[in-house]
């Protein structure tokens, strides 16, 4: 029995595929081995239908938002342990989960639009190139809490429409206080940000929102996809929230860039099924 998890900080997707082919599949908390000791996560691993498990699973496949350093990994791997003792342990980061996904068995460019944002070049079987991801504060292009960002400064310095501006006061109930103690007095400033993505969306027939994403997306090509070899003649795809419900847009803006769009899709764990399927 093979053993799958896509995991963030704030949910695990898992799937388990039997030897039979027949496959389940459950949703749990998530990790991060940046804020989690491995302890913490041996704990919360304790979930009734992991310890159900724990004796018939031989393989486990496990991606992870926080597992690009060895250290890391070796933590997840330690807390895994704890519950399935005896099973083959393969831990790797999220971007390996996007490119296995999308890309499967075949090269091409796969990146990541959620709340943040990350790329890379990928042979068919290793990532052979990646781009720095330096997270909300100096990159994030084309994810969630950089368009959120653009929108929040637009709106403290009156350089978005009136009108909209005020169905956003009427809808958030946002003033500028709010905004400066949700983003440098609590906590997960990137995920308040990226909050406003979905309003953004569900406006984006207003030519100001539909921009935001444009431009967003024209930035991230600028700073990651055009600076690998051969961009232009290889297929590109996508994961996350960002990309999939502005899949039109995003389409839009790599055709003006002139770059081939593959899938995409809004979570990889179907694909990561499908890959790991042909190891029965």
């Amino acid at each position: 029995m093979i053993l799958i998890a896509d995991s963030g900080a704030s949910k695990t997707d898992w799937r388990v595929i039997a030897k039979n082919g027949q496959i389940g599949q459950f949703r749990g908390i998530g990790f991060n081995p940046n804020y989690q000791t491995s302890e913490e996560m041996a704990n919360d691993l304790r979930q009734d239908f992991l310890l159900d498990l724990r004796d018939e699973v031989e393989t486990i496949y496990y991606y992870g938002a926080g597992c690009s350093s060895p250290k890391n990994r070796k933590h997840v791997e330690s807390a895994l342990r704890s519950i399935f003792k005896h099973a083959e342990i393969n831990v790797d980061h999220d971007m390996m989960a996007a490119a296995r996904a999308t890309c499967s068995d075949q090269p091409g460019i796969a990146c990541i639009l959620g709340t943040g944002s990350n790329s890379c070049d990928y042979d068919g079987e290793f990532i052979i190139a990646n781009r720095p991801a330096p997270g909300y504060i100096l990159g994030d292009e084309g994810g969630g809490a950089y368009i959120g960002r653009q929108f929040l400064q637009d709106f403290i310095h009156d350089e978005m429409p009136g009108k909209l501006k005020e169905k956003v006061i009427d809808h958030f109930q946002l003033d500028y206080q709010t905004i400066l103690e949700n983003v440098y007095q609590r906590p997960f400033p990137g995920r308040y940000m990226a909050s406003f993505c979905r309003f953004i969306s569900e406006n984006k027939a207003d030519p100001y929102c539909y921009m935001l994403y444009y431009n967003s997306f024209q930035d991230f090509f600028k700073k990651y996809v055009a600076k690998y070899e051969g961009y232009k003649d290889k297929p590109v795809s996508f994961v996350g929230s960002v990309a999939y419900y502005n899949s039109e847009i995003l389409r839009s803006a790599a055709f003006d860039a002139g770059i081939k769009v593959n899938i995409i899709i809004e979570g990889p764990i179907a694909g990561l099924t499908l890959f790991h399927q042909k190891m029965l």
